[in-house]
């Protein structure tokens, strides 16, 4: 009994000191392992970049009917015949009654850009040399009216109606030899008036084909 006693404590012995043993191999092998595994870097989150998209300009704004007038103003006064007959004299706008005034040598012509139909603009070359004067050639632009409105009213020089002038058209008149002086003159000229006539309450301009 006291040998089988002995045996059984020896076994047990055995069996805890193995044990032991191969837990402590283990963690050894494990350390090493891990020693010997070369050091990954670590991987820094980075905040990403945002996007960037080209910037376009801006457009460009419209002009108002003050910056309008003061183009034609300009270009009537600078670029007018000088033939005592067509001559611009003075110009002048008024913005509440959209009416562009023209006073020339025999009298003034009052513009009622309301009423005018901006897809009847037609350039035109003429002589307005008579019989006793020579005079320079000149660009007139002609202009009708709406429908059953009129597109001017025209004064002489002591202030009265002149009946004799046609109510239905509208007429600027250049100096065909500044006018060609001037690069793109009749194209920018021709934008600004219909622009201004739109701005007004005039006819805007269809494309028929």
């Amino acid at each position: 009994m006291t040998q089988f006693m002995s045996a059984c404590a020896a076994a047990l012995f055995l069996c805890l000191t193995g044990c032991s043993v191969q837990t402590l191999v283990h963690v050894l092998t494990s350390q090493t392992s891990q020693s010997t595994e070369p050091t990954k870097p670590k991987l820094v989150a980075q905040t990403p970049k945002p996007a960037q998209h080209a910037i376009k300009p801006g457009s460009k704004p419209e002009p108002t009917s003050q910056e309008l007038f003061e183009y034609l103003h300009g270009q009537l006064l600078s670029l007018s015949p000088s033939d005592g007959v067509n001559d611009n004299l003075e110009v002048a706008f008024d913005p509440a009654s959209s009416i562009l005034s023209i006073t020339q040598p025999d009298g003034r012509c009052d513009i009622f850009l309301s009423a005018i139909d901006s897809n009847s603009a037609i350039w035109e070359m003429i002589d307005p040399s008579d019989a006793n004067h020579q005079r320079g050639q000149v660009l007139r632009l002609t202009m009708n009216s709406m429908s059953g409105k009129a597109a001017r009213a025209c004064y002489d020089t002591q202030n009265r109606i002149d009946a004799s002038i046609a109510t239905n058209r509208a007429r600027l008149f250049f100096s065909l030899s500044k006018a060609n002086a001037t690069p793109g003159f009749t194209n920018k000229m021709d934008k600004a008036i219909k622009k201004l006539i739109v701005q007004s309450g005039g006819a805007a301009e269809k494309e028929v084909l």
